[in-house]
């Protein structure tokens, strides 16, 4: 019998239905961004990237959510804040990679 998932397996789970193309790309964008502090990594530019390693569409890269990796970094061990406004058009939504 199935069962719901629990909060602490949400991670786990995430990073199994992840193609290893996308934690790739993180990896390479948090390490090129790397200050010795934190990385900021441009939701646009990681999509991009994503869509090229995985042959897809950047349309369907949003559809997949592949972008939604803040629970796999935050169980390696990372402090991870997602930034986008609410109603601006010219604003860039990132992520912020840091020490928790």
């Amino acid at each position: 019998m199935a069962e719901p998932i629990r909060p602490e397996d949400v991670a786990a789970a995430k990073l199994a239905v992840l193609p290893d193309e996308v934690i790739e790309v993180f990896n390479e964008m948090i390490a090129a961004a790397w200050d010795g502090r934190s990385s900021r990594v441009m939701q646009d530019e990681a999509a991009e990237a994503i869509s090229e390693r995985l042959g897809i569409s950047r349309e369907e890269v949003f559809d997949r959510h592949p972008l939604d990796v803040e629970p796999v970094y935050r169980a390696a061990g990372w402090g991870v804040a997602y930034d986008k406004p609410g109603f601006s058009e010219s604003y860039r939504p990132y992520f912020i990679f840091g020490r928790p």
